[in-house]
């Protein structure tokens, strides 16, 4: 489902305007829902009979609490049980960063799962910062206070929250789909940070980052990190920005980067309506990339024509 902010006409009011797409696609998810809530075939996907949505790009708490009244009204609509529709938080603005604990009780009875996703969440950080001077370039991101706050406080707040054991705590993708070894090598790192599960680009990649689970024992590991401070707020509100001037080359290589990444993308979603795509970056290395990166890329040049 995508979040509220975005607006469709396959579906108009009686006087001809745009609804939220997202109202939407919770009834289309719904409906879609029922043959398995309904065990019409060999193989069900929740043996409680809950449908599972997870909702990207919610601004703080109280777009939660709407998320949260849509699935009830489609739960009226379709004569389901109260709180049939179980909700996943991502993470990605910074508004719902700050205000975790809040979103997750705004919808206390439904939620299932929250996660952080990096590649959204960057975007909105430098969207959020836009005017308070150049941003670091896209690879030095995660080298910045507020990301390693970021990821903390996700999970520090789900374990606070009681996930252990009956909710998931998520990370986000891997964007090489070829890098698989790569990908082996580094993404022990998530259950080892208190995830429960992550984003993959594949179901290969899923096969080979399910070995992770078996090598990190991750109710252990939340517990260990249950005892720890919990990261500071501070921190997650430090904005990314330059501390020094970029040499010419560097800008140049940025801004041909983030150019490619759009153009890429756009090319193939217009073209053929592909909304994720594998793209070669400059260097020739595959890389997946969709709204959420190219949010990132043309954040990052807004930025920098903004700040000269």
């Amino acid at each position: 489902n995508v979040g509220h902010h975005m607006f469709t006409d396959m579906v108009v009011t009686a006087d001809g305007r745009m609804v939220p797409e997202g109202f939407v696609d919770c009834l289309v998810t719904t409906a879609a829902a029922l043959q398995d809530l309904r065990s019409t075939g060999s193989i069900v996907n929740s043996r409680v009979g809950s449908v599972y949505i997870v909702k990207p790009k919610m601004h703080g708490p109280r777009e939660v609490a709407l998320t949260s009244s849509i699935f009830g009204r489609a739960e009226e609509f379709f004569g389901l049980r109260r709180n049939t529709i179980k909700m996943g938080i991502m993470d990605e603005e910074r508004r719902t960063s700050a205000n975790l604990r809040e979103c997750i009780r705004a919808a206390s009875e439904r939620v299932f799962f929250i996660n952080t996703g990096f590649l959204d969440r960057t975007g909105d950080e430098i969207h959020t910062c836009m005017l308070a001077g150049p941003v670091v370039r896209k690879a030095d991101m995660k080298k910045e206070a507020w990301i390693k706050a970021y990821e903390d406080a996700n999970v520090d707040v789900g374990l606070h929250s009681g996930f252990q054991g009956k909710a998931q705590i998520g990370k986000g993708m891997w964007a090489k789909p070829d890098s698989m070894k790569a990908m082996v090598e580094a993404k022990i790192t998530e259950p080892m940070a208190g995830a429960s599960t992550a984003w993959v680009p594949s179901p290969a990649a899923a096969a080979l980052h399910s070995l992770h689970y078996h090598r990190v024992d991750v109710p252990t590991r939340q517990m260990q990190l249950s005892m720890r401070p919990p990261a500071k707020v501070e921190k997650l509100l430090e904005p990314p920005l330059l501390k020094a001037m970029l040499d010419a080359k560097s800008i140049d290589e940025e801004l041909r980067e983030s150019a490619q990444s759009i153009l890429g993308y756009v090319v193939r979603w217009v073209d053929l309506g592909i909304g994720c795509s594998k793209v070669p970056d400059l260097s020739n290395v595959g890389l997946m990339e969709d709204r959420a990166t190219l949010r990132i890329s043309s954040q990052l040049l807004a930025n920098w024509l903004h700040h000269g």
